[in-house]
């Protein structure tokens, strides 16, 4: 078994990459690259080197990346039960490279030697120290449900419009259409270029820009109004030591009058086929939730976390069928699943 050694072809240029990487990797006999798409990588052809790349996977798997990555990855080990391999990837290994991962997870003898990435030039960039925290995503894995917008966002690979228009969907669950965001090209080279505009323009672009990112700076907690977070620090300041004095002197069983009241108000709406209706009376249940668990933290009887453990443990342990291929394809198997599970929470064997 021979050693697959990783490295990073910087953010653009080969000046970008760290010497000691340079010098081993010029003196290889062969290097393998994911892509040759990259400043560095027609920089290094140009010297000389004895380049293979991976490129034609992306074609023979039209760009399908959960089968593209894998292909490479096998082609890598099978390469390695005879020699060294001297792989590189954009970037640094070690940042949002899903081939090294997998060759992580994959292959023993898997050893990263070094590189630069791109962040520390992005910040530079756009002039942000992100000591409040960041966030790096993938253009072709962001969910808008992991994004924190309180934080700062570097989404990486937004090199078409067409992959930035669904970047822009995605963000415009959470941001504000003309939320400020910045397009970034080729951080930390001669060509870096920062674009900023509207949320909304995101997309106004033609061509490709294979060093492409975009970042997008945090909101201010009264701008995030689609965040849970949010409501969780409001309601944590209405029962803090300065807040509502009428909510922090109830308990959490005179709240349930309030509930009963909000609950009977939600029916009213469904009702009348009132969805505006619906939505807010959703929110007042939910307000009324999280003041019950706010009074329960300040009381130190149980917290917001313990009811999240709770909850999310029984989700995942009643539904097999959906996160553990148990078959039920009938509400009635369905049931019964749930009627054994059941049974064994009450005898304490889950």
């Amino acid at each position: 078994m021979h050693t697959i050694y990783i490295f990073g072809l910087g953010p653009t240029h080969l000046g970008q990459m760290p010497k000691e990487v340079y010098d081993r990797i010029s003196n290889q006999d062969k290097l393998y690259l994911r892509t040759l798409k990259h400043p560095a990588a027609q920089e290094l052809k140009k010297e000389g080197l004895d380049i293979v790349s991976f490129d034609d996977k992306y074609e023979e798997f039209d760009e399908d990346f959960e089968r593209v990555y894998p292909a490479i990855v096998e082609e890598l080990i099978h390469l390695a039960e005879t020699k060294d391999v001297y792989y590189g990837v954009p970037g640094h290994p070690a940042v949002a490279e899903t081939t090294v991962q997998l060759l992580l997870n994959d292959y023993e003898q898997t050893k990263i030697i070094g590189g630069k990435s791109f962040i520390d030039d992005l910040f530079a960039a756009v002039n942000i120290d992100p000591i409040q925290g960041f966030q790096l995503m993938d253009s072709f894995d962001l969910n808008s449900d992991h994004i924190f917008p309180g934080q700062h966002l570097i989404v990486m690979q937004v090199f078409h419009s067409l992959i930035a228009s669904e970047v822009k969907l995605a963000l415009m669950e959470i941001y504000p259409d003309d939320h400020q965001i910045a397009i970034v090209d080729a951080a930390g080279s001669p060509e870096e270029s920062v674009l900023w505009m509207p949320l909304y323009e995101l997309d106004y672009f033609e061509g490709v820009h294979n060093l492409r990112s975009v970042y997008v700076p945090p909101l201010e907690r009264d701008q995030a109004v689609y965040s849970f977070a949010t409501l969780q620090s409001y309601t944590d300041e209405v029962l803090g030591e300065n807040g509502d004095v009428w909510a922090k002197q109830l308990t959490g069983e005179e709240l349930l009058k309030y509930f009963q009241e909000e609950l009977d108000e939600l029916k009213a709406a469904y009702a009348k086929d009132d969805m505006n209706n619906v939505v807010e009376e959703l929110g007042d249940l939910l307000m009324q939730l999280l003041y019950q668990t706010g009074i329960g933290e300040n009381e130190e009887l149980f917290s917001l976390e313990e009811v999240l453990e709770g909850i999310n443990k029984k989700m995942r342990r009643r539904h097999p069928h959906v996160f553990d291929g148990v078959k039920a394809e009938t509400p009635e198997e369905v049931d019964a699943i749930w009627q054994k599970i059941k049974e064994q929470e009450r005898k304490g064997n889950l």
